[in-house]
Order: C-alpha cells, then sequence, then structure tokens
C-alpha cells in the first residue's frame, strides 16, 4: 500500500499540462470561452506559465490557493510570503503581484466615469463591484459630485452603525471638493444587499445632515458580489 501511495503521489506531481487534451488546457479554454470561464487555479497557472522539476504548475497554482486561502488574501501576500512557497520564486512573486496590481488599478480608475453618469445606480455598483465585493469586512465609502468632477473616499471599515460613521468625517471631503451631492456606497460580504435596520438608520442620519449643510444625498448603493440594492430606485430617498 506505501508504494502504491508513493507511485500516485509520483504521478500527480510529474502530471503537466501538455497531459490534458489541448481543448482542456487553460489558455485554450480561455480562448474559446472566455477568460470568466476559467477556474481561479487556471488563471493561476497562466500567470505562473510552467511549473518546476517534479510538480506541474497546476499543482503550484492549487498550493498558492490552498496556503492563502483565497484569492484577496494572495492578493494582499508579500513577495516574501509568495517567495517562500515550493516553486514560487522572486520571478514568479513577481508576476503574481503585477497581476494583481494590474487588476487593483484598474478597479480604481478615476477616468472611466464623468461625474453625472455616476448618478445611475448600475454604474455606481460596475464601478464599485470589483474594488469591494471581495472584502471580508463592510467598508462605506461616500462620493462627492459637483457639476465637473467626482472623488471618492472612504468613511469607515467594519459593521455600520452610527458610531462608526459619524456626518463630521462622512461629509468632509464634500465639503472640500465643493461637492453638490453624494452617493453613500458600501458592500455586504455576505452576498445579500437587502439593507438593514442599521443600515436605513445611517442613511436618514446622513440625508439629514446633508440638508443642513446643502449637500443632497442622492442615493445608497449596497454592494454584494453579483448585484446591488439602490435606495433610490426603492424611493426610499
Amino acid at each position: 500500500m506505501g508504494e502504491n501511495r508513493v507511485k500516485k503521489e509520483n504521478m500527480s506531481k510529474s502530471f503537466t499540462i501538455h497531459d490534458l487534451p489541448v481543448d482542456e488546457r487553460p489558455r485554450e479554454r480561455l480562448v474559446k470561452f472566455g477568460e470568466q470561464a476559467l477556474s481561479a487555479q487556471e488563471l493561476l497557472q497562466l500567470i505562473l506559465g510552467r511549473g518546476i522539476a517534479g510538480e506541474s504548475v497546476a499543482v503550484t497554482a492549487q498550493k498558492l490557493l490552498t496556503q492563502f486561502g483565497s484569492l484577496q488574501k494572495l492578493a494582499e501576500a508579500s513577495i516574501e510570503e509568495l517567495s517562500s512557497v515550493k516553486g514560487i520564486g522572486l520571478a514568479k512573486a513577481a508576476q503574481i503581484k503585477a497581476a494583481f496590481e494590474i487588476g487593483h488599478r484598474l478597479s480604481t480608475q478615476t477616468a472611466s466615469y464623468k461625474s453625472k453618469e455616476l448618478t445611475n445606480p448600475e454604474k455606481v455598483f460596475k464601478f464599485m463591484r470589483s474594488k469591494i465585493k471581495d472584502y471580508s469586512k463592510e467598508h462605506f465609502y461616500m462620493i462627492a459630485l459637483n457639476t465637473r468632477n467626482w472623488s471618492i473616499s472612504e468613511i469607515s471599515i467594519g459593521t455600520i452603525d452610527t458610531s462608526l460613521v459619524h456626518p463630521r468625517e462622512a461629509f468632509s471631503e464634500a465639503i472640500k471638493s465643493k461637492a453638490a451631492s453624494v452617493i453613500l456606497v458600501h458592500n455586504h460580504p455576505s452576498g445579500n444587499p437587502e439593507p438593514s435596520e442599521g443600515d436605513s438608520i445611517i442613511t436618514q442620519k446622513l440625508i439629514e445632515s446633508g440638508k443642513i449643510l446643502d449637500i443632497d444625498v442622492i442615493d445608497h448603493v449596497i454592494v454584494a458580489k453579483n448585484e446591488f440594492y439602490s435606495y433610490r430606485e426603492h424611493k426610499l430617498i
């Protein structure tokens, strides 16, 4: 039995992408079906390119996901942490960091929407989703809008309540940028975008504070992984 186990382990380690049928290889599947059809492991295989002697790139990619637990944790890992994994030297660690950084820069790019376009909750959702959908905690943002430009500021991290979101801090960036209106945005890590009682309480509090400052709160968009909830669309603002 011990010999059989060793044989299976050796077969697993020596198995390479080239042992797969052509149509099942990550690169060919991406070309045929698009990048969204690939698993996280397959995408990592394409970033890494090849494995090491005695270990296929598929095994190395799965080892990374297993060790760090999620893509979010993998993205946050340092060069030192990545390169400590067998099969990931400095070169491959740098490739991984570069790939995640491109995604991060794209998700935070501010030139893709004009100020007036962000009054559309679906566009707010599309803009913010890649930035906050994978966070394990709630992140609360305020988008400040004026006739020409817009800016975004993070207000709090953690379960939203009135003790964490104070109007003075929440509106500080909006006041600096001379905003005429603002949009509130936060994520629900649970994946359910329906607002909680606490969400509605803080929304109403900020609406009332905005009236005093002559800044309209025109929407509160709650972002989940694949859907969103807009207070404005539900006629709650």
